[in-house]
């Protein structure tokens, strides 16, 4: 924890309120945080701070004055005796994003805490820390620890260790701006870190690893509910393919389906394969495999977008697919992104190009299959043509797949057969949600993707706690529309462990095996 010192301010009426951060108080947020680390890199970017915000709200808390925020906490809640002791500030606070965030931890771990100097000695740091203990009781959570800077240890440096420098000020001989006001709030020093903030000459890299203890702590209650999202709701985008004459055309119909999605709660929403193929039709078509890596130029662009996209609306993406061309091994690839809410990005290549990919684009597969956490479950990613071989589904769900996501581009219904139906075949084999959606509508004049056909669809398993045909929803074919679907993932539970059927359980391992050789390696 970063921590600032408090002095105060007399000033007009003030109208203090105590409440959660929100998006929207970045430019407060940014305001303070550069006037009191201006030697520590100043303030969180807004990647970080809305990541902080989307993954634990109720931790982020603030107190506003006639409506501007003036102080502020950053709190996460970790799995203690995963880090214990020994870490660092980027280690265990994910480089600020918050990827440690446990919501099934022990310990409310203080990120920061920060006061606009103009409000110093109205005791701001106090009402936050309260607030702290109180989320704490709340949570049922054992403790509060904190890495907290000892700034003024620079003025005794060469006189003594840090180790005395902190028997001194807890004895009040010395006052320390952070640490004196940690122990006034009852924490107590656990330890001397070294390394923590390599970059806080002010503390010589040195900081106090300080704790509060939770007296009410209950350890047989159950854990933190939310650590495990039961009720997932899912959108799909059945897209249609249109001319657009720029790429900030394509982007206004993105943001579009996001916004409205969004609107409905999502917590993931699905793009097709290829969505971003009407930018094709700017190039030659004379030379359909130069055009496509005319269009994986804008491939950066459209994951930047659709990452902002994400952490703007607080809904996981799966970006469809594009084009990428790899610059330095001169091969050009289908990607598909995860753009996570909380503002990281992750990657799904195409392991298997069809033979059309190859022979008009000169596509080729990549070499790893992913599996990827997000805050609304473990989801895997297999873009069209992969969903037909039944290996990549079943290491998938070995490694804990709930929910199997399926962009995909097809031209005739017998091909989009191949991939309904075999998506109904990996739902069922490997007791999971599956999600597919594609393209509608026509390209003129862009070759190899002149016509789509498409019918999204949502699958499950198929026993009595499913829709007996094992289709959770689907849209009406051909026509651009969206499709919204709750999933209930404690009905996945029951199913592994009640079922008809247990075709998770009842494998013959002892007979056969599915196992990954490539030198990428499976996950990636």
């Amino acid at each position: 924890m970063r921590g600032s010192d408090e002095h105060d301010r007399d000033g007009d009426e003030h109208r203090l309120r105590l409440r959660n951060l929100k998006l929207s108080d970045y430019p407060d947020i940014k305001r303070i945080m550069d006037r009191v680390y201006p030697n520590l890199g100043g303030a969180w970017t807004r990647k970080q701070f809305a990541a902080q915000v989307n993954r634990f709200p109720d931790g982020q808390i603030c107190i506003e004055d006639n409506g501007r925020v003036v102080a502020a906490v950053i709190s996460m809640i970790v799995d203690y005796d995963r880090f214990g002791d020994k870490h660092t500030y980027d280690e265990i606070t994910g480089n600020g994003f918050l990827t440690n965030h446990d919501p099934n931890g022990d310990v409310l771990y203080g990120v920061d805490v920060f006061v606009d100097p103009d409000y110093r000695d109205m005791r701001l740091g106090r009402r936050l820390y309260d607030a702290r203990k109180e989320l704490c009781r709340s949570l049922n959570l054992r403790a509060i620890i904190a890495g907290g800077r000892i700034p003024g240890y620079r003025h005794h440096a060469d006189e003594m260790t840090p180790e005395e420098y902190i028997e001194l000020v807890k004895r009040r001989e010395i006052h320390d701006p952070i640490l004196s006001f940690q122990l006034a709030n009852d924490f107590h020093v656990r330890r001397v870190i070294t390394g923590y903030m390599p970059e806080d000459r002010e503390s010589q890299s040195y900081a106090t690893l300080v704790q509060w203890d939770n007296i009410f702590y209950e350890a047989d209650r159950s854990p933190l509910i939310g650590g495990r999202k039961s009720l997932v709701r899912v959108g799909t985008v059945q897209w249609q393919m249109r001319r657009v004459k720029t790429f900030d055309d394509l982007m206004t119909n993105i943001e579009f389906f996001v916004d409205a999605m969004a609107g409905y709660n999502c917590d993931f929403i699905l793009f097709p394969e290829f969505f971003n193929a009407p930018l094709l039709a700017q190039f030659n078509q004379d030379e359909p495999a130069e055009a496509m890596r005319r269009l994986a130029q804008y491939t950066e662009e459209i994951v930047d977008g659709m990452s902002r996209l994400a952490v703007s609306y607080n809904i996981n993406i799966i970006a469809g697919s594009v084009p990428l061309y790899d610059d330095e091994e001169s091969v050009l690839y289908n990607v598909a992104y995860l753009c996570r809410r909380d503002g990281t990005t992750d990657s799904q290549y195409k392991l298997h190009a069809t033979p059309d990919e190859r022979f008009y684009w000169g596509v080729q597969g990549g070499d790893a299959l992913r599996i990827f956490d997000t805050d609304a479950g473990r989801i895997g990613i297999l873009v069209c043509y992969d969903v037909e071989f039944p290996e990549l589904g079943r290491l998938l769900a070995d490694q804990g797949m709930q929910i199997l996501f399926v962009p995909f581009w097809t031209d005739t219904k017998n091909a989009y057969l191949r991939v309904q139906r075999c998506s109904q075949a990996r739902a069922i084999e490997n007791e999971c949600y599956v999600a597919i959606t594609g393209s509608v509508g026509n390209l003129p004049k862009v070759e190899n993707i002149e016509i789509q056909y498409s019918q999204t669809a949502v699958f499950s398993p198929s026993d009595f706690a499913f829709p007996h045909d094992g289709i959770v929803a689907e849209s009406t074919p051909n026509t651009e529309m969206t499709l919204i679907t709750d999933l209930d993932m404690d009905r996945l539970i029951a199913l592994r462990e009640e079922g008809s059927v247990r075709n998770t359980r009842d494998r013959r391992l002892d007979l056969y095996r599915v196992e990954w050789h490539a030198g990428g390696g499976e996950g990636e």
